[in-house]
C-alpha cells in the first residue's frame, strides 16, 4: 500500500487553518494590486475590441468574415469548438476526480470550474451570431409557438443546445454548490456590512455543522455524477456536426472519443496557465504546488498521445479506405495552401507534451506555462485545420477556394478571449480563488499528524 506520508505535501508552510482563511480571503479584503490593474485594463481592452467586431457583424452582416461559397464555416465554429474544448478540464477535474477520491484535485477544482463557466459563455456567442439573424436563435429552442413548427430533433446542431446548456447547467450548480461553504467563511470573517449581507445571503443559511456537510458531500457526489458522463457527451455530440456529414476530413467514427481526448487536452493546458498566473499574483505557492502541476502535466501527456494517435490513425484509415478523396483530403492537408497550419498543430499537440516526460520540465514553472500556451495554440489550429482545409477543397476543382481570415474575424477570436479573462478577473475579486474548505481538510490531517509526532 502507498504511503501518504512519504509522498510530497499538497499544502506547505501552513501553521493554522485559521491562516488559510486569512491568506485567501485576503485578495478579497483588500483594493486590487497594480498587477491586477494591469492585466484587467488588458482585458477591457481585448473586450472593446471584440465588441467593435460585433458591431459590424451585426449591422453589416456576417459578409464582414473571410467566409466564402465553400468555406461556409470557419472562424465562428473554429472558436466555439476551441472554448467549449477549454471547459471540459474544469468537470473532469471537479466532477471525475471527486468520485475517484483524488485528493489533489482540491487546490485547483475551483479555478477549474470557474474556467469551464466562462469558457462555455464564450462558445456560445459564436453559435449565435454565426446565424446571420442572431435574434432568432431563439427558434433553436422546442417550444409551442405560433407558426406550428418544430426544431429537426435528427439534426446535430440541435442536440448540441441540449448537450451544452445541460452541461452548462450542472457545471454551474456544481460550482455554486462548491462554494457555499467559502461563503459562509467570508460571511464570519468580513467587516464590511454590504458583503457580509450579500455572503450571508448566498451562503444559504450555512452554519457548518455535521448535517450541512453530509447533505453537501451527498448533493456535490450526485452532482458529480451527473457531470461526469456530460464531460464525455459534449464533445461526443459537437464531434457529430462534423461526422455525420460526407465530406472528406469529417465523415469519420474517430472523431467521437478524439474529440473528448482533445478536449481534456486543452483544457487542462489552460487551467495550468490559469493557475500559474494567478498562484505568482497572490503568492499562492503553498497551496498550490509542484504536486498539483505534476500532476496535471501526467494527464497532458497521456491526453497529448491519444490526440497524436488519433492523427495518424485518421491518415490511416484514410489511406486503407481506398477513397481518393479522403485521402487527399488529409494529403492537402499537410501539403496543400494551409501545410502551416497543419504542422503547428503537430509540433504544438503532439511533440511539445512529451516533454513533460522529463521530471526537469514537470517541475519547472516556465517550462509548464510556455508548453501549456502553446498546447492550446496548437488546439486552436486543430479546429482551424479540420474546419477550413476539409472545406476549402470541395469534391469538384471548380468549387475550390482558399480562405482568409478578416480584421473582423481576428477581432471576435481575440474579443472572446477579453471576455473570458475580464470575467475571470472579475471573480477572483469576489470569490475564493481557492476552496478554503477543501484545503482546510487536506491541511487538517496535515496538522493532526504533526502534533500526534510531537505529542
Amino acid at each position: 500500500m502507498h504511503d501518504e506520508s512519504k509522498r510530497e505535501p499538497l499544502v506547505h508552510s501552513v501553521s493554522s487553518l485559521g491562516q488559510i482563511t486569512e491568506e485567501v480571503s485576503k485578495p478579497l479584503n483588500e483594493r486590487p494590486n497594480k498587477v491586477w490593474y494591469i492585466y484587467f485594463g488588458i482585458s477591457l481592452a481585448l473586450l472593446l475590441f471584440g465588441a467593435i467586431s460585433l458591431y459590424f457583424t451585426l449591422f453589416e452582416g456576417i459578409g464582414t468574415w473571410g467566409n466564402n461559397k465553400s468555406v461556409g464555416w470557419a472562424f465562428a465554429i473554429t472558436n466555439f469548438v476551441f472554448w467549449v474544448g477549454i471547459g471540459h478540464a474544469g468537470t473532469f477535474i471537479s466532477a471525475i476526480l471527486l468520485l475517484f477520491r483524488q485528493k489533489w484535485r482540491n487546490s485547483i477544482n475551483r479555478s477549474a470550474e470557474t474556467m469551464t463557466i466562462f469558457a462555455v459563455i464564450c462558445a456560445a456567442i459564436f453559435p449565435v451570431i454565426h446565424l446571420g439573424r442572431p435574434w432568432l436563435a431563439a427558434w433553436f429552442l422546442p417550444y409551442p409557438n405560433s407558426r406550428n413548427l418544430w426544431v429537426n430533433f435528427n439534426s446535430p446542431l440541435l442536440w448540441d443546445v441540449f448537450a451544452i446548456s445541460t452541461y452548462f447547467t450542472v457545471s454551474l450548480v456544481f460550482w455554486y454548490i462548491g462554494m457555499v461553504p467559502d461563503f459562509a467563511t467570508l460571511r464570519d470573517q468580513t467587516k464590511n456590512k454590504i458583503k457580509k449581507k450579500i455572503y450571508s445571503l448566498i451562503s444559504i443559511n450555512w452554519n457548518g455543522s455535521a448535517q450541512s456537510w453530509s447533505r453537501h458531500e451527498i448533493v456535490s457526489l450526485v452532482l458529480a455524477g451527473l457531470a461526469a458522463p456530460l464531460v464525455l457527451s459534449v464533445h461526443s455530440i459537437v464531434s457529430t456536426d462534423f461526422a455525420t456529414s460526407v465530406i472528406p476530413g469529417w465523415h469519420t467514427t474517430i472523431f467521437p472519443p478524439y474529440f473528448v481526448a482533445g478536449a481534456i487536452f486543452s483544457g487542462f493546458a489552460m487551467v495550468l496557465t490559469l493557475m500559474i498566473i494567478i498562484r505568482k499574483v497572490f503568492n499562492f505557492d503553498k497551496y498550490i504546488t509542484l504536486y498539483h502541476f505534476e500532476q496535471m502535466t501526467k494527464v497532458i501527456i497521456l491526453t497529448g498521445s491519444l490526440v497524436g494517435l488519433a492523427y495518424s490513425t485518421e491518415f490511416f484509415v484514410a489511406w486503407y479506405s481506398g477513397n481518393g478523396f479522403e485521402l487527399f483530403a488529409f494529403v492537402n492537408r499537410a501539403t496543400g495552401p494551409f501545410w502551416w497550419a497543419y504542422w503547428i498543430m503537430v509540433t504544438c499537440n503532439v511533440v511539445s507534451p512529451q516533454l513533460f516526460w522529463f521530471k526537469k520540465i514537470r517541475t519547472s514553472i516556465p517550462a509548464i506555462l510556455i508548453l501549456s500556451i502553446l498546447i492550446n495554440v496548437g488546439m486552436w489550429f486543430e479546429r482551424f485545420v479540420i474546419v477550413v482545409t476539409s472545406l476549402h477543397r470541395d469534391f469538384l476543382p471548380s468549387s475550390w477556394t482558399d480562405f482568409s481570415a478578416t480584421w473582423v474575424d481576428a477581432g471576435l477570436f481575440i474579443g472572446s478571449f477579453g471576455l473570458f479573462f475580464t470575467l475571470f478577473l472579475l471573480f477572483i475579486r469576489v470569490g475564493p480563488y481557492v476552496s478554503i474548505a477543501e484545503v482546510k481538510d487536506l491541511a487538517a490531517k496535515k496538522l493532526m499528524r504533526r502534533s500526534e509526532d510531537h505529542g
